[in-house]
């Protein structure tokens, strides 16, 4: 038998905690605060931070940082809320910067 493979991973640069799975990407063109950034419609292992207003490419946007759940790096930000009704499609969703994460090799 082959080695078994498993579900498709992406973890903290930091620390390697998992913070989300491949499958659950929606885009990866996306601009985050160091360079290139992924849109994610789920991430587990982390801890939301403290809403605020932000004025981004897109428009104003209520965004909540995100930290990895182990080593509180900071990994991007969670969509709250979106005021222009064509980026409503973002609220709820996670954008993890590319040079914040990486991807698992047992795949």
């Amino acid at each position: 038998m082959g080695d078994l493979i498993g579900p498709r991973l992406y973890s903290c640069c930091n620390c390697r905690n998992h913070v989300s799975l491949h499958d659950d990407i929606i885009s990866k063109s996306f601009q985050g605060k160091h360079g290139r950034a992924f849109l994610f419609a789920h991430a587990m292992n982390i801890v939301v931070g403290v809403k605020e207003d932000r004025n981004l490419i897109t428009g104003l946007h209520t965004v909540a940082d995100i930290y990895c759940g182990d080593c509180k790096e900071v990994l991007g930000w969670k969509y709250e809320r979106a005021y222009e009704p064509s980026q409503r499609y973002k609220e709820g969703k996670f954008i993890l910067e590319k040079s914040k994460i990486v991807k698992e090799e047992n795949w």
